[in-house]
């Protein structure tokens, strides 16, 4: 698959696709910006379609021409079931279907690592975990990105659409927390796995993780690599001012003890 030139990014007015509307254009994009907020464009940018997924009609404008589907848009905290349901399932869906309806082949799905959430993190020095581990999801919010990476494996058997489900990390200009060192993705490196998550041949559909090349790292990045994806960062620079700051992770504590941090608690705490 040549790299493609226009691409819908869904979930634009977020915090990672904000990111992702300076970092992307010089990977070879023009992007097509798509969120239920109004969206302040800059000088050089296209102008912004403002609906819900929910709006089928202009959903499916916005994917018309377009070369393939970054879907960022979503709740990305845990909420009520309904709310996940409207937004994370239903919404899915509908970029799925309105993909299928314009012929666009390729979407790039932002799965989360909250889909593997109660899988015990692996002890220090311990083999990274797998991305065919089984599924865990820590909330309602893990488990709508579950759906999202069947109801890719669906469209790709069915359909013909491929897909590279990314198991996002924590994408941030800088990790925050302890936790966050081992999975920590640098929007830089977030840029690069999505374009070759978006140029890599013949994918199928492919879950990968998403975290830049942290010492701590606790996952194998083998299938992102696997797409030609270089990750170029470390969170270790941050390390000894957050431990310093915040203490070693205690395996006692629920909120330290599994992939999906504070996620796995009762209620989830916030922030993660």
């Amino acid at each position: 698959m040549t790299a493609p030139r226009t691409v819908l990014l869904t979930g634009a007015a977020g915090g990672l696709g904000t990111l992702m509307r300076e970092l992307l254009p010089p990977h070879g994009y023009r992007l097509r910006l798509f969120d239920q907020r109004a969206i302040e464009t800059t000088e050089g940018e296209p102008d912004a379609i403002t609906a819900e997924l929910a709006d089928k009609e202009a959903l499916r404008e916005a994917v018309r021409g377009v070369d393939a589907v970054v879907h960022l848009a979503g709740i990305s905290l845990e909420a009520p079931f309904e709310k996940i349901l409207r937004a994370n399932i239903e919404g899915t869906y509908q970029v799925y279907e309105a993909a299928r309806e314009a012929g666009v082949r390729r979407v790039v799905f932002a799965s989360s690592n909250h889909a593997v959430g109660f899988t015990p993190r692996p002890p220090d020095g311990s083999a990274a975990i797998p991305v065919g581990t089984p599924r865990r999801p820590d909330t309602y919010y893990g488990l709508s990105k579950g759906f999202g990476e069947d109801l890719a494996s669906l469209y790709w058997d069915v359909h013909g659409i491929e897909t590279v489900s990314i198991r996002i990390g924590s994408c941030f200009p800088a990790p925050t927390s302890v936790r966050m060192l081992s999975i920590w993705l640098s929007p830089a490196d977030c840029a690069r796995l999505l374009h070759a998550a978006l140029t890599a041949p013949d994918v199928g559909h492919t879950v990968v993780y998403g975290s830049s090349a942290n010492t701590r790292l606790w996952w194998d990045l083998s299938s992102a690599r696997a797409l030609g994806y270089e990750p170029q960062d470390d969170s270790e620079p941050y390390a000894a001012e957050l431990l310093a700051a915040q203490g070693a992770l205690d395996p006692a504590d629920p909120a330290h003890a599994h992939l999906g941090g504070a996620f796995c608690t009762d209620p989830p705490q916030w922030p993660y």
